[in-house]
């Protein structure tokens, strides 16, 4: 499934740095999970589950496959995006693209890094790129509105339906709110959201990054934008771009001394990969056996037959059933058979909705 997160910001917050760390980190690990950049900008990237090695080693598996997750490097914005200036409609083109925004905030002070606006600030960098994409939400939405008001006053039902969503938004969007803001009220009007195509009704991750000293517990600046994503109930996470991109050209077994000695206990790409996952709305199953242990990719909410699907197109379209562990119950068994033998496996069927963590063998017939 092709989830992508793009990663935006300023030009010189460290963005490019980040991208460039992260498909480093995949192409390291290109010898057990697939990977390829599908263009200059575009990387997939393993993400991390310690469960996965756990599944491996009491299913006896011959190799792990982790799902992976997408992350684009998009062009860095200025002022006047909105109206094209720089690379602002390749900018907003791309973000259209994706399905959730990583934005990079500058949390350090360095005199060798200019910084575009001439300080350092990182509310103000988020509320100029937020305040480009907002103005050209509000563009987009102002052409669409009147030609729909004309035919709701007819009676017409759907175009009643699409305004009782835009321009709540509209509202929003000229009071300097993102679209994000607006609560759908029901499961249509989320579906109406998300066609709309708004760059500010994107989810969003921050990214504080820091200088090396505060990569572990983060600085005053990236208290600030945790404070900020906390009022508007968006995550954040800290990381030194620095620290990553020499983690990055490190060997497997020389990375965890070097974090430690810098008292980190894991890279912090591994917080922005699995932010961005859980960004996302998605979650993980598994599927395990002598041959592999693989992790799978579906949204939070799907039901087994989708879930199915998500291995090959034939599973879901001929479900028969789903056998179904839970994780803690494989591993505290000793696999399936020990789950069989103690009636911890179950038969689901089309409804069941599939949980975080469930290991399951589908049963299916074309």
């Amino acid at each position: 499934m092709g989830f992508q997160c793009g990663i935006v910001g300023l030009p010189n917050v460290g963005k490019s740095t980040l991208f460039n760390a992260l498909t480093a980190t995949a192409a390291a690990q290109a010898a057990n999970y697939p990977f390829c950049t599908i263009e200059p900008n575009v990387g997939r990237v393993a993400v991390p589950d310690p469960r996965l090695d756990r599944l491996a080693e009491v299913g006896k598996s011959a190799r792990i496959v982790h799902t992976q997750l997408e992350f684009v490097d998009i062009a860095g914005l200025v002022r006047g995006a909105s109206r094209g200036e720089g690379l602002g409609n390749q900018f907003l083109a791309n973000i259209r693209e994706v399905d959730a925004i990583a934005h990079v905030l500058r949390c350090f002070e360095d005199g060798d890094i200019t910084h575009v606006e001439g300080s350092i600030d990182p509310l103000r960098d988020r509320e100029t790129v937020d305040t480009e994409l907002m103005l050209s939400d509000l563009d987009s939405l102002e052409k669409r509105v009147p030609a729909l008001q004309k035919r709701a006053k007819t009676g017409d039902k759907d175009s009643a339906g699409q305004l009782a969503v835009m321009e709540p938004i509209l509202a929003l969007l000229r009071d300097g709110k993102p679209a994000r803001a607006f609560r759908p009220g029901s499961p249509d009007e989320a579906a109406q959201v998300k066609q709309l195509q708004l760059l500010t009704a994107k989810p969003v991750l921050y990214v504080c990054n820091v200088e090396e000293g505060a990569a572990k517990d983060g600085n005053g600046l990236s208290a600030r934008v945790f404070e900020m994503a906390k009022a508007e109930h968006a995550s954040a996470v800290v990381i030194s771009a620095a620290i990553e991109s020499e983690v990055a050209l490190l060997a497997a077994a020389d990375q965890a001394d070097f974090l430690a000695s810098l008292g980190l206990d894991e890279p912090g790409l591994a917080r922005v990969i699995r932010a961005g996952y859980g960004l996302l709305g998605l979650l993980t199953y598994f599927t395990c056996g002598p041959k592999e242990a693989r992790a799978w990719t579906v949204r939070r909410g799907a039901k087994a037959p989708e879930a199915a699907g998500a291995i090959h197109t034939d599973f879901e379209r001929g479900f028969i059933a789903a056998e179904v562990i839970g994780y803690d119950d494989y591993i505290a068994l000793g696999g399936e058979a020990g789950a069989k033998a103690s009636g911890r496996m179950r038969a689901e069927g089309r409804d069941y909705v599939v949980a975080d963590g469930d290991v399951i063998l589908f049963r299916f017939n074309v």
